[in-house]
């Protein structure tokens, strides 16, 4: 047993980030109303992140905030605050705002993002309701069901050799380029590099069958594999 009262331990976890394309509040709550009610299980109750690059401060951050949580989300965190004056009226209200990481590059230098995964995870048990499995740096492969309620992550492709009936979160470190397998599709819900389908926008004639999704010109794409 630790002689300490606590531990503090770093940890992983897969947040939405809520990107503001509007400053009025009556369009922001009924806009998150509308996405709320069409993913109830993936998005009531859930904590976010909101990311506020195009807000100033001359926005009623009080307003907007309640009009966020009036939607059953939680706020944990802000990003993406530009505006000094912003940032320290979002602060005042209880709010951590997050440093993001920024990349300088001249003007005649092209950098790619890359990601090399040399490692694969792999589950043999099903995965089961409220269970969540996460490969760091890696694919993912289940070779067994993942139950409703379950979820599945990976910075790498997944795979699920089993009827897939939870989420799926590949490239969660933002690679656009993994993909997700599975040879029977069920899911709640689908997601690469942070674009998702819940189960209502999965296309109906790959229900129940074996599957690829990827994104193709930042749009998901599903194959039917029999």
């Amino acid at each position: 047993m630790s002689q300490l009262p606590i531990d503090l331990k770093g940890s992983s976890f897969t947040l939405p980030v809520l990107h503001l394309h509007h400053t009025d509040p009556f369009t922001i709550q009924k806009a998150l109303k509308e996405k709320v009610s069409r993913a109830p299980h993936f998005l009531n109750n859930a904590a976010v992140i909101v990311n506020v690059s195009i807000l100033t401060k001359e926005v009623n951050w009080h307003q907007i905030q309640q009009a966020i949580l009036s939607t059953g989300l939680f706020i944990v965190g802000i990003s993406g605050c530009q505006d000094e004056q912003l940032k320290n009226i979002i602060i005042r209200s209880g709010l951590p705002v997050l440093n993001s990481i920024q990349v300088h590059t001249s003007a005649k230098e092209n950098v790619t993002p890359t990601w090399s995964f040399a490692k694969t995870r792999i589950i043999l048990s099903p995965v089961r309701s409220g269970q969540q499995v996460y490969a760091e740096n890696a694919d993912l492969v289940v070779i067994n069901s993942v139950s409703e309620g379950a979820e599945v992550l990976a910075d790498g492709n997944i795979h699920v050799y089993g009827v897939m009936r939870g989420r799926a979160l590949a490239g969660a470190s933002g690679d656009d380029s993994c993909q997700i397998f599975c040879t029977s599709l069920f899911a709640e819900l689908l997601s690469i590099s942070g674009h998702y389908w819940i189960m209502e926008q999965i296309p109906n004639d790959s229900i129940g069958c074996a599957s690829r999704l990827y994104l193709q010109d930042g749009i998901l794409t599903i194959q039917k594999l029999n």
